[in-house]
């Protein structure tokens, strides 16, 4: 599997950016903060900051622009994750290979962790310094991180992962909770980043958005597919874990060959959404490749 382009330099930034927030804040329980920085940077790839840069780069973006938009992104990310893990939802003891949040600390804590993270998401769009061509846009970069982490996005999408749990589910009924789920914050990253561009028409950002929809798709499909293929060393976590849960995935509804042809299907629209496009998009089409082709 090849490595992502200067997948090493996007993490570096971003994680210096959120440690440099993280430090900004006033101390007032040292335990939630603890807990904060726990969640925010023990590790994770950073494949939603990694695709608004990418997608940034691709329109001709300030980099200092995204990297708000990046930012915020990622904590939304963290926050679902530590939330994710709790016993009363999927009750998980490891992540990245470590300790879950819950598990570091306590519950409560965890929780806490996860609302101030989404919080300091949205006071990063808030107060983040964007160019003077991107401030008069913040509203609408907020607009977009909304839709995508609240109900018409993300928790929407954890609600029906919740409710499908233990009943099977038909294929078009996954593919809308895993669209809103995983796909929601993976088409944000892309149009918040195609936001802070001059360059982007109406029809760019559209092609752009459908793109990052396929994209996400695929993702979850892969997920699905490495969760039964993988080590428990690869993951970071159980292998298995969503069969165990007794969840609908689509090597469960497809067979594994079958999940594996709809991962294929949905990189290869990706990338014809791509060739629609009047700029040099290797970089979005070297990251669906790696979305479908990773090991964990």
């Amino acid at each position: 599997m090849t490595k992502l382009a200067f997948i090493d330099d996007v993490q570096t930034r971003i994680n210096d950016y959120l440690t440099k927030k993280l430090d900004s804040l006033v101390i007032n329980d040292e335990k939630l903060l603890d807990a904060m920085r726990y969640g925010l940077l023990i590790g994770g790839k950073r494949m939603r900051p990694y695709l608004a840069y990418i997608t940034g780069a691709t329109l001709d973006a300030e980099q200092s622009d995204i990297d708000g938009v990046a930012a915020a992104i990622e904590c939304i990310h963290a926050y679902s994750l530590l939330h994710d893990d709790l016993p009363a939802m999927d009750d998980d003891d490891l992540r990245r290979g470590q300790l879950t949040c819950h598990k570091a600390f306590d519950e409560a804590t965890a929780i806490l962790a996860g609302d101030s993270l989404q919080t300091l998401a949205f006071d990063i769009i808030a107060n983040h310094d964007f160019s003077a061509a991107v401030d008069n846009k913040r509203i609408n970069l907020l607009r977009y991180l909304v839709s995508a982490s609240g109900y018409q996005g993300m928790c929407g999408g954890q609600a029906l992962d919740l409710s499908g749990t233990d009943k099977a589910i038909s294929l078009a009924e996954l593919e809308h909770l895993h669209s809103l789920k995983t796909g929601a914050l993976l088409e944000a990253a892309v149009k918040m980043a195609a936001e802070c561009s001059n360059n982007a028409t109406a029809y760019d950002k559209e092609q752009l958005a459908l793109y990052a929809k396929l994209v996400g798709l695929a993702y979850q499909v892969r997920d699905d597919i490495i969760d039964i293929t993988s080590t428990e060393e690869e993951l970071g976590k159980p292998a298995g874990s969503d069969l165990a849960a007794n969840k609908s995935t689509y090597p469960a509804l497809l067979g594994l060959t079958g999940a594996q042809e709809k991962a294929e299907n949905l990189y290869q629209q990706a990338l014809q959404a791509l060739d629609t496009l009047p700029y040099n998009t290797q970089s979005l089409s070297d990251f669906a490749t790696f979305i479908v082709s990773r090991k964990n």
